[in-house]
């Protein structure tokens, strides 16, 4: 598999909130109970009566300019070079949680047996060429993942065409997660 950068794109209007694509990351990922590597959030803006709900799936952003790569003493946190995405080395993971700190999206966890873990946005699956676990489970379909490198794939396709935004991108990380609103 040729470099790639992939992302993911959660659609406002279509996500319900059920939470299948959080239980399908678990299942796959035989993650410990009490942790997770994708959750639902909710989110209610404005005032009463003129209130809006918004609810989506959320995991790590798999940034372009990762904090936690680079605050990893080990190298354990690393972008993968065939698919562009942020990943952790248990092997070499002391469980220093400097790179939790430096996660501005609060999407890492300890696992219990000592190293940090995250969302791998299913990286074994997307070499194969298959769906994410979450993507391949959304009743609405409401979550694309796709090669933002190339200008043929869907996810592309979508942000260029669709009204979109990402999460914090203040903090300066280049989010490749996209919410279509």
């Amino acid at each position: 598999m040729s470099a790639r950068r992939f992302g993911m794109a959660v659609d406002l209007v279509a996500c319900v909130g059920c939470s299948a694509c959080a239980i399908a990351c678990k299942t796959e990922h035989d993650v410990p109970l009490g942790h997770t590597r994708r959750w639902v959030t909710q989110r209610v803006t404005g005032r009463f009566p003129d209130l809006v709900a918004e609810v989506w799936s959320d995991c790590c952003q798999h940034c372009d300019e990762p904090p936690c790569v680079d605050s990893c003493p080990t190298g354990a946190s690393h972008v993968h070079d065939a698919t562009g995405t942020t990943q952790v080395d248990r092997n070499k993971c002391t469980g220093c949680k400097a790179c939790v700190a430096s996660c501005p999206y609060d999407a890492r966890y300890v696992h219990p047996t000592g190293y940090v873990d995250k969302c791998t946005l299913c990286r074994e699956r997307l070499e194969r060429g298959e769906p994410t676990a979450c993507e391949e489970v959304c009743p609405t379909a409401a979550i694309l993942v796709g090669d933002l490198d190339d200008s043929s794939s869907e996810l592309t396709r979508a942000v260029a065409a669709r009204r979109s935004r990402r999460q914090k991108v203040e903090a300066g990380t280049d989010p490749r997660f996209f919410l279509f609103t």
